[in-house]
């Protein structure tokens, strides 16, 4: 599922709570695209209450980089990579302009590193070497891209809990990499675990290249 960014714009809030004071909007993927795909936001008006209030909402881009394609519907193009503003209306109130990061389409992907590890249990802290993933755009790195990893499988006949570090989902650095490590927990030690590495574009499609599949493998 995708990620959701809400931001609230607020009226004057008078004696009459059933008026319309605030708008929510709300932008998939925390409002990240990429150049010549569609972003379809929604926003919804709140009265006084914070009761939702069914009333028509219309759709502005208030530069370039953005197309608004609907003006009912919010459906809107990206025309250039940049940072794009869009803005929602319901009868005479105004949200916030709300920021669209429009992103070059990535090319690929790939290992920036080995795709095997072997680690040792019995080491002070058993944490697999960094798994390596590049972004490509060209020939070039691509930053800011989150890079999910998962474990896939696990060979063992017990329980056996693993971690990553810092975190399973990592954004590539300016040079376009990510890096997360494996850490085993105590407990059964596995003969090796299986790690996937993916990166999807906004609209939610596998980039070429992934996953990628590490192997990582477990000594005494």
């Amino acid at each position: 599922m995708l990620a959701l960014t809400v931001a609230v714009a607020c009226g004057q809030l008078g004696t009459d709570l059933d008026q319309v004071v605030a708008l929510e909007v709300f932008l998939p993927d925390s409002g990240r695209i990429e150049v010549t795909d569609t972003l379809r936001p929604r926003a919804r008006a709140l009265n006084g209450r914070g009761d939702s209030v069914a009333m028509p909402i219309y759709w502005t881009a208030l530069d370039t980089i953005l197309a608004v394609v609907d003006s009912a519907t919010g459906v809107t193009y990206a025309r250039a990579v940049g940072t794009g503003r869009l803005q929602a209306r319901a009868g005479n109130l105004r949200s916030n302009p709300q920021s669209v990061v429009v992103l070059p389409p990535l090319d690929s992907a790939s290992a920036a590193g080995a795709l095997r590890d072997t680690i040792t249990v019995s080491a002070p802290d058993s944490l697999s070497d960094s798994l390596f993933v590049k972004a490509w755009v060209g020939a070039s790195g691509a930053a800011g891209r989150r890079v999910v990893y998962a474990v896939d499988t696990i060979y063992t006949t017990g329980v056996t809990t693993v971690t990553f570090v810092p975190s399973d989902t990592v954004k590539t650095n300016t040079g376009g990499i990510a890096a997360a490590q494996l850490r085993l927990a105590p407990g059964v030690r596995p003969d090796s675990v299986l790690v996937t590495a993916s990166l999807r574009r906004p609209d939610g499609t596998l980039v070429p290249g992934t996953p990628l599949t590490f192997v990582l493998e477990f000594q005494p």
